[in-house]
């Protein structure tokens, strides 16, 4: 296997045998008999683009060698098709800036312990650990049965409108006779 550094003659060799048509294993394959190198096809796919082939490039010209046709000689099958440059960038409604989201809050003073102070009966809503080697602190009150929360996070965690008791959901066996 090569190194990460492709040489020019090595690129320029990628870029000539990529407007030829060739696919990327061939393309290697290619590259490793003239010039001694063993590069894998995903190195070939890496290199191409790195140095700006692929989707973002005009069409590719297939050579008609390279073209398979039908068992038994007959008519050449048709070239797959490559997409046109142009069709596949996102729709002009995500290269917007998104409008920034409003957090919910509540009005809980955290205890803010750590994971080994956490209590079976505390409640586990997290606090922290935003930025790089921040701690993460848990809330720590009472949480409400049935839940990991203390009400006020609860609330918080379900979301408008959302039922405020959990239903018991009841499973029965059923035999196959």
């Amino acid at each position: 296997m090569e190194p990460g550094h492709w040489s020019s003659e090595h690129s320029d060799a990628l870029r000539d045998y990529f407007f030829k048509g060739l696919s990327y294993a061939e393309i290697g394959r290619q590259i490793n008999a003239t010039f001694g190198t063993a590069y894998t096809r995903n190195a070939v796919i890496g290199r191409a683009k790195r140095i700006g082939l692929g989707l973002s490039t005009p069409e590719r010209i297939i050579s008609p060698s390279i073209v398979p046709s039908l068992p038994g000689g007959s008519a050449p099958l048709t070239p797959p098709r490559v997409t046109p440059p142009g069709l596949n960038l996102p729709p002009p409604s995500a290269l917007k800036p998104a409008t920034p989201v409003k957090l919910r809050c509540v009005g809980v003073r955290p205890r803010l312990v750590t994971l080994n102070e956490l209590e079976r009966a505390d409640c586990r809503y997290p606090y922290g650990g935003d930025k790089e080697g921040e701690e993460i602190g848990f809330c720590g009150h009472p949480r409400q049965p049935g839940s990991s929360y203390c009400a006020p996070h609860a609330r918080l965690t379900r979301g408008p409108g959302a039922a405020h008791t959990a239903a018991a959901v009841v499973l029965r066996l059923v035999s196959a006779a």
